[in-house]
């Protein structure tokens, strides 16, 4: 359903991204902005691909690799053109990656996008809106990169540049007999907590000796005994790729000396050096360190070889030996935290003398300061993965400041018409962007009624949308105004104006004919009046925010014929200027005198009205505060009783809900059925279950064996809730209701959970029960087998969708339920049948054989809520008061299933669905004469197209269905081919002819002009002499696309052109096309008999549905009806992969 919810809105380079979408007035279509000042490219994040940028940017500056990669051609990885042709060795991966390095390096946008290259990988939107351990991924690229180099000139890249080897030696100290190990490596793991640096750090993991003596012997094979033996290890230097475990640096030793070097004068009191050191790692001394070493004072004392304490132990600083050492270690390690990070910036100055640091953070690339590194990744914050390089390594001249170096002819062809489309459209952008919408109101069109500007005829007729370009003057607008208006004489004044609830008014009026339209602060979508700046029709107009009108409620006392005053209160609208006085409420309503209440449009209750006292009867509304929609009560100043009251309009406010209510549903006999019991957030549940049995009096025996449990808006019983939990901590609202059910609630290692048989499960069926968390699958599995009385193994389970659907399986039986993230209140679904192995699809296969007109115009008494039969046939049943649908009515026979793998073809699929032992019937020569469509609501959905095309690529999931139409050609659909079903309206009759398949070339467009023409030429008819509609089954309508290529809008000048891909006709393939020929028959009319009969049925049903629900209510009282949809659950786990093909 959300498959293109987090697509990326543009890519300038990336295949058929251009021209996607509406031309809405928002950035998001605009092309992608230039880079910065570093002239560097950043790369998008696509939701939660930050860990997949930070290794594409370490590997795209690494030049020994980027340049490996670019050295391999076409001829060896074959062409992205090629890709989708049935026998081409397409190596996607290493070709996509090229083209993002290009991308990183040659093309003129802040950001590249990865798009493409995930893609390759295989990768759906929940890969890519997950984050994963970029060590992994760094494994797993490889890993498919190997793959994917197989028989080509960089089948060792990899080897080449990152291999590694540590041979293990085990010397016996008996007789000196060495035992070696040699093991491959890509990368090491290092603990980096407590040591000074990275030597430090292989040293102890690697090379440190390691003694095997007491309980811990090694058997030596010469001496044939335990003996004692030490061993070590030995690394071949050939790496320049190292993983740090994140730890942070523990040792207060270090962290005081640094604090104390950051220092000018390197003295610094006591307390101030504890603050620093709060503020450095982010705990204080006391909470992390005392423990272990003491107070501060004496930790500084028991080092005096390092710390000087003054006299009075008030002040501190480092010893002047230990200083300059400690400097000098610390100017090491920054040269060794240079050369590792700083590498090559393409298109910059690389001298060894002027290195070049940025952070690079997903779109963001800023130039960072070395002491800001050396900040940022200390503590907690220290580096993850870091990759080496060799120092040795020198670069060529002719690559420094060369971003072009290396790059194939074929990528340096397609950057550089790149930047020429970006350059092109981003100037058209700007013209854009620099365009807004200005609304003209003429006032000749308008006349002065009620405190506001009203059109004399209607707001289409007296408002003019114009088009203009916001950096030119206000006398080129008011020039090209006059050019507009042929029919202007005399002065033109502009003034700025605003709709407000009375009517329109003018503000401001724009002076300055030689300001541009932005200095005068002119927003789009700017009311502009037009007039003479004096009079309207005669009538002077006032203008400005002090005479604003303003619409207020007047209520006041009905008056009889004998000039008597009735117990009636008369509610009228008026408008008055913000600047009149309250007072002139009296002469507005002819009545000489009074008590004036006034109360604000929010405020409810008698207790909000508040007596205007006489003396301040000639302030303005604006001064008393009153805005629009604000209420005046004027009252007879000898009436002592508040007409408010009388009248029984207004009530005093509501207090605050404070109470719950809870509701018996323990099945036993008791005076009350439900009770309010009064609370607070901070109310424990377990006080709320006992008060409610005592008031519900309810047996004793119930506080040791009930709970309590949330019920929805729809009725539905949610989870139990524990007792110690607070309504707070329950996230139970004020006002809610509760029901009081037997049985306890589950514990903290307890999971509750819903279960039904099957996939169609119907709301409030389910059943439940309680498990511990640590459960399997396959136990977890049995239990609920074993409640709902089935038997057999051949069973599995699925979470249910938010759709209240059967979604993801729970493919691993042996993983416990919390591994799997399921949490109280999930429904899971038992589902006949054992799941396939990974990798392989269980796909059901259907015959869908299309209807002819007898079936096709069947009696709408049918029912289109498809059931299975016994012959294997989806057929239409009848369900009382349902609507029908007789054009999008189908016959489905089930075939059977075909277990197949992912890496299968269509062409496969549709082989082995020919063996199956029901399709034997059908005579079919060979898989081509077979059109293969996904089965969605019991109807054919998305047309499967491409014969050798991998079911992965399909991106079809566990739960797809088949349907298979059999063709009496053979058919090659391209991806730019829909399918349509057309059919002929009978000449004289309200029905129509045998649908017709035709296929629509939309190469050109999708647009109604080029769609009429296929259907012109299809049938031999004058393009001029056919009417066409889509069918829209769920409606029973049918919708005319319109014979004109571009439709201008209501109330903008611009035209834009059609999309039938857009909304209202959202044309795909499958929709049927009602076709009409105007040489024989010239109506608007393309609805049937049967299309009359289904809407009428459509409204009985829906005016059935809701008395139901009505009388439901009133039934539940205060409960409504049972839920439809059930809580959306959580996502399920996936673990990282790669996709690659066989290159072997």
């Amino acid at each position: 359903m959300f498959g293109d919810l987090f697509e990326e809105d543009y890519s300038s380079v990336s295949n058929d991204h251009y021209g996607k979408g509406k031309k809405l007035k928002t950035k998001a279509l605009e092309p992608p902005a230039p880079r910065e000042f570093t002239n560097l490219s950043g790369i998008r994040n696509q939701g939660g691909t930050c860990y997949l940028n930070s290794l594409l940017q370490t590997l795209h500056f690494t030049p020994e690799f980027r340049e490996a990669l670019f050295s391999l051609g076409p001829e060896e990885l074959g062409s992205l053109e090629d890709k989708d042709k049935p026998d081409a060795k397409v190596r996607i991966i290493p070709l996509q990656l090229q083209r993002l390095f290009a991308q990183l390096l040659l093309l003129d946008q802040e950001a590249a996008s990865t798009t493409d290259l995930t893609d390759s990988f295989g990768w759906t939107s929940d890969e890519e809106m997950r984050q994963h351990d970029v060590q992994e991924l760094n494994r797993i690229l490889f890993s498919a990169l190997e793959t994917s180099l197989v028989g080509t000139s960089g089948h060792d890249l990899i080897n080449r540049l990152y291999h590694g080897t540590i041979v293990n030696q085990i010397v016996c100290k008996e007789c000196k007999n060495v035992s070696e190990k040699q093991e491959d490596f890509l990368d090491l793991t290092v603990a980096v907590r407590n040591v000074s640096g990275l030597e430090d750090a292989l040293w102890n993991m690697y090379v440190e000796e390691e003694v095997f003596d007491y309980d811990n012997l090694y058997h030596c094979g010469t001496c044939d005994r335990l003996v004692k033996a030490a061993k070590e290890d030995k690394s071949n230097p050939d790496v320049n790729l190292e993983d740090l475990q994140n730890e942070e640096i523990d040792d207060p030793l270090m962290i005081l000396k640094a604090v104390l070097l950051q220092e000018e004068s390197n003295l610094i009191p006591v307390d101030q050096l504890g603050q620093k050191l709060l503020k450095k790692i982010g705990i204080s001394w006391n909470k992390k360190y005392r423990k272990q070493y003491g107070p501060l004072r004496k930790f500084l004392q028991l080092h005096s070889q390092i710390f000087l304490l003054s006299s009075d132990e008030s002040t501190v600083s480092l010893l002047k030996d230990c200083s300059l050492q400690t400097e000098s270690d610390i100017r090491r390690n920054d040269q060794q935290l240079l050369k590792t990070l700083t590498s090559e910036p393409p298109g910059l100055n690389d001298r060894p003398s002027c290195p070049h640091w940025f952070d690079v953070n997903d779109s963001q690339v800023q130039p960072i300061k070395e002491e800001d590194i050396e900040q940022q990744f200390q503590g907690k914050e220290s580096a993850y993965m870091l990759f080496y390089r060799k120092s040795q390594l020198q670069r060529p001249p002719e690559a420094r400041a060369n971003p072009r170096y290396r790059v194939p002819c074929h990528l340096l062809n397609e950057m550089d018409a790149a930047n020429i489309e970006l350059q092109i459209k981003r100037a058209e952008c700007d013209s854009t962007n620099n365009n807004f919408e200005l609304h003209l109101h003429l006032g000749p069109y308008y006349h002065f009624f009620n405190g506001a500007l009203h059109p004399v005829v209607s707001q289409t007729e007296s408002m003019w949308d114009l088009t203009f370009d916001k950096r030119k003057t206000l006398g080129d607008l008011r020039q090209s105004i006059f050019q507009l208006l042929e029919f202007w004489e005399g002065d033109m004044v502009l003034s700025v104006a605003k709709f407000v609830p009375a009517g329109l008014h003018v503000y401001q009026t724009l002076d300055g004919d030689h300001l541009t339209l932005c200095e005068i602060e002119i927003a789009d979508g700017e009311d502009i009046f037009v007039w003479n700046g004096v009079e309207v029709g005669g009538i002077q107009i006032p203008a400005g925010s002090d005479c604003e009108p303003l619409l207020l409620n007047v209520l006041h006392p009905a008056t009889s014929s004998e000039e008597e005053q009735c117990q009636q209160l008369i509610d009228s609208p008026y408008v008055f200027p913000s600047n009149a006085e309250i007072g002139s409420v009296f002469t507005a309503c002819a009545i000489p005198d009074g008590v004036i209440l006034v109360n604000s449009a929010e405020s409810v209750g008698e207790e909000s009205w508040t007596t205007i006292p006489k003396e301040d009867l000639k302030k303005t509304f604006r001064e008393q505060g009153l805005r629009n929609g604000s209420s005046i009560l004027i009252q007879d100043s000898n009436d002592g009783n508040s007409l408010l009251t009388k009248r029984g309009k207004w009530i005093t406010s509501v207090n605050e809900v404070d109470w719950l209510q809870v509701k018996n549903l323990c099945q036993l006999d008791s005076e009350e059925e439900q009770v309010k019991i009064s609370a607070t957030l901070n109310t424990v549940v377990f006080d709320i279950r006992i008060k409610a049995i005592k008031e519900l009096k309810l047996m004793k025996e119930l506080a040791e064996d009930s709970c309590l449990r949330p019920i929805d808006r729809d009725g539905k019983l949610l989870c139990p809730v524990p007792d110690n939990y607070t309504l707070k901590e329950a996230e139970l609202k004020m006002g809610s209701s509760l029901g009081l059910c037997p049985g306890k609630a589950p514990t903290s290692s307890q999971l509750f959970l819903f279960f039904a048989v099957g996939s169609d499960v119907q709301p409030g069926m389910e059943m439940e029960i309680i498990v511990e968390e640590t459960i399997s699958v396959r136990d977890c599995l049995k239990v609920m087998l074993e409640k709902s009385g089935l038997s057999g193994d051949a069973w599995h389970l699925r979470k249910m969708d938010w759709c209240y659907e059967a979604g993801e399986a729970l493919w691993e039986e042996d993983a416990a339920l919390k591994e799997l993230m399921l949490s109280s209140g999930d429904t899971l679904l038992l589902i006949e049948g054992k799941l396939p192995p990974l990798g392989f699809l269980k796909v059901p296969i259907w015959w869908y054989q299309p209807r002819g007109t007898l079936h096709h115009w069947k009696s709408h008494q049918d029912q289109t809520n498809c059931t299975f039969s016994q012959g294997g046939v989806w057929r239409a049943n009848s369900i009382q008061d349902a609507p029908s649908d007789a054009h999008a009515e189908v016959s489905l026979r089930y075939l059977g299933d075909v277990e197949i793998s992912e890496d299968a073809t269509l062409g496969e699929l549709k082989s082995q669905a020919m063996t199956l032992p029901s399709f034997s019937e059908f005579s079919i020569p060979s898989p081509a004469f077979l059109r293969a469509w996904t089965v969605e609501s019991r109807r054919p959905g998305r047309l499967l197209r491409v014969h050798y095309q991998r079911l992965r690529e399909y991106k079809l999931g566990q739960r797809t269905e088949i349907c298979l139409e059999p063709l009496q050609k053979e058919e090659n659909l391209g991806p730019q081919h829909v399918l349509l079903r057309t059919q002929m309206r009978l000449p004289g009759k309200r029905a129509y002819a045998l649908p017709v398949d035709l296929v629509w070339d939309t190469a050109r467009g999708w647009t109604a002009g080029s769609l009429r023409h296929r259907v012109a030429d299809f049938y031999s008819l004058p393009v001029e002499k056919i009417e066409i509609a889509k069918y829209l089954p769920e409606k029973f309508e049918w919708l005319p696309v319109p014979s004109w290529n571009q439709q201008i809008t209501k109330r903008k000048k611009k035209k834009k052109q059609d999309n039938l891909q857009g909304a209202p006709y959202h044309l795909k393939d499958g929709d049927t096309i009602g076709i009409k020929n105007l040489l024989v028959e010239d109506d608007d009319d393309f609805s049937t008999v049967r299309d009359d009969i289904g809407r009428e049925k459509q409204k009985a049903f829906a005016l059935g549905r809701k008395k139901r629900q009505e009388a439901l209510r009133v039934r539940s009282g205060d409960v409504p009806s049972a839920a439809e949809m059930p809580p959306r659950p959580r996502g399920p786990e996936a673990s990282l992969s790669i996709h690659v093909g066989s290159f072997r």
